[in-house]
């Protein structure tokens, strides 16, 4: 029995892989830089007497820190390569980021809401509109997809972001569109709630791929609530 309907094992499984490699990766290169660099005491002592950790427990926050950045990059690579290995979509080696020849639609995916400034919003929409006047994506439809976004509704919507520096908006055009994760998971997968159901498998092809012990059906549960905040 496969993890997912809408994905093959196998190209799920590379996915997650290379997230869970890049976690470990950057961990070390944490642990490294740890003990290469001077850690800032006062700092420490403010942050750790504050939250009631001990230094053991704020190293490793610490640690966890410095490597936040880079995962979350990396999350967001995660879900082009799981969009665009959905049959039918592909990721582009350069420029927007997956696209659907058949369906007509290309798709720039960002992992958060604001992930861009607003005031850069516009520069997304003119690369957009830019590229829907390319001989080859003439009656394509654009994306700009947020996968986290910033209501617990989908949406589905003309993207018309301001320019500040004008104070105007960008000229509505129903071929490019700004979209919620789950809206767009849908939309791509054919199968209502694709996402939540990505999530659902991940703790087991997690502990796969990884080799790590799988999270438990309480810890499972406690990390899904954050999913339904979001969602």
């Amino acid at each position: 029995m496969s993890y997912l309907s809408y994905i093959a094992d196998d190209d799920l499984k590379s996915a997650v892989k290379i997230v869970v490699d890049c976690i470990l990766e950057t961990q070390q290169k944490a642990e490294e830089a740890m003990y290469k660099n001077v850690i800032y005491p006062f700092s420490a002592i403010f942050d750790g007497a504050v939250q009631g950790f001990d230094l053991n427990d704020w190293l490793t926050k610490e640690r966890a820190r410095q490597s936040q950045k880079t995962v979350q990059n990396q999350i967001g690579y995660f879900h082009q390569n799981i969009l665009g290995s959905i049959p039918g979509w592909r990721v582009l080696p350069q420029g927007f980021d997956i696209c659907n020849d058949t369906r007509q639609i290309f798709a720039e995916i960002k992992n958060k809401y604001n992930t861009v400034k607003g005031s850069d919003k516009f520069g997304i929409y003119d690369y957009l509109s830019n590229r829907l006047n390319e001989p080859d994506y003439q009656g394509f439809t654009a994306y700009y997809v947020e996968i986290i976004p910033n209501t617990k509704k989908p949406y589905d919507r003309a993207f018309t972001p301001s320019d500040r520096t004008t104070s105007t908006r960008r000229p509505l055009n129903e071929k490019i569109r700004q979209i919620s994760g789950q809206a767009f998971y849908d939309m791509a997968t054919g199968v209502p709630g694709a996402l939540s159901m990505l999530f659902n498998v991940l703790p087991d092809v997690i502990g796969e791929v990884s080799g790590l012990d799988r999270l438990s059906e309480q810890q499972r549960a406690s990390y899904k609530t954050l999913f339904d905040r979001a969602y």
